[in-house]
Order: C-alpha cells, then sequence, then structure tokens
C-alpha cells in the first residue's frame, strides 16, 4: 500500500498556533529551570561553605551578570509555573477545546510577562 499523502519537510513554511508555541516555551523554560536549579544550588553552597565563600558571593551579587542570570532563572521558573498551571487546569478538563486553546495561551503569555516584570523591578 502506498502512503500518497503530501509531506512537507520544510520546517520555514509550517505555521503553529499559539498554544503550539507557549507548549514548546514551557518545555525549553523547564529545561532552563533544571539548570538554573544546579546553579543556584553551587551558589547556595557556596554562601554557606564558609566565610570567605560568602563574602565573595556578596561582591558578586551586586554586579549586572549575576542579577541578569538570576532574572533569567527566576523568569524561566515563572513561566513554567504558569504553564504547568494551566496544563494542570486542562487535565481538570478546563480549556482543553479548540476554541479555549488560543484563550489559555493569551492568558499564559499575560500573567507570565507580568510576573517577569515584577521579577525585574524586585531584583533591581
Amino acid at each position: 500500500m502506498k502512503d500518497k499523502r503530501p509531506v512537507n519537510l520544510d520546517i520555514s513554511t509550517i505555521s503553529l498556533p499559539l498554544a503550539a508555541y507557549t507548549s514548546i516555551t514551557h518545555r525549553i523554560s523547564g529545561v532552563i529551570v533544571f539548570v538554573g536549579i544546579a546553579l543556584l544550588l553551587w551558589i547556595f553552597d557556596m554562601s554557606l561553605g564558609s566565610e570567605s565563600g560568602f563574602n565573595q558571593l556578596k561582591e558578586v551579587a551586586n554586579g549586572f551578570i549575576f542579577k541578569l542570570i538570576l532574572w533569567g532563572i527566576l523568569s524561566a521558573l515563572a513561566y513554567h509555573m504558569v504553564a504547568g498551571i494551566k496544563h494542570l487546569l486542562m487535565d481538570f478538563g478546563l480549556g482543553e477545546t479548540k476554541e479555549a486553546a488560543p484563550v489559555g495561551a493569551k492568558i499564559t503569555i499575560v500573567v507570565s510577562l507580568v510576573l517577569i516584570i515584577a521579577l525585574g523591578v524586585w531584583i533591581w
């Protein structure tokens, strides 16, 4: 039996819905959170290891790069949590229709942006 379905191998022509992009971003943010937790645990260990390590970390913590990395990790965590809550609601049967998917994606993006901006204000 021959399969005569069209095959589209050009990824640039594929148009995904907004819900698909938020789902992909949810997975990416999970990877960032996973790596970020390892970094935060290392920083935590360094701060508790010795007084000199704590003082060294205190100096580095005032730097722009440190704050930017911290903001990135916390932003990924915020997005991942909001998208995770959306997925939990979908597991309970809320918002899993074709019409509700773009609305849920937009709500996820808006709530995440508000949290990310609030985190930026809090860090700086």
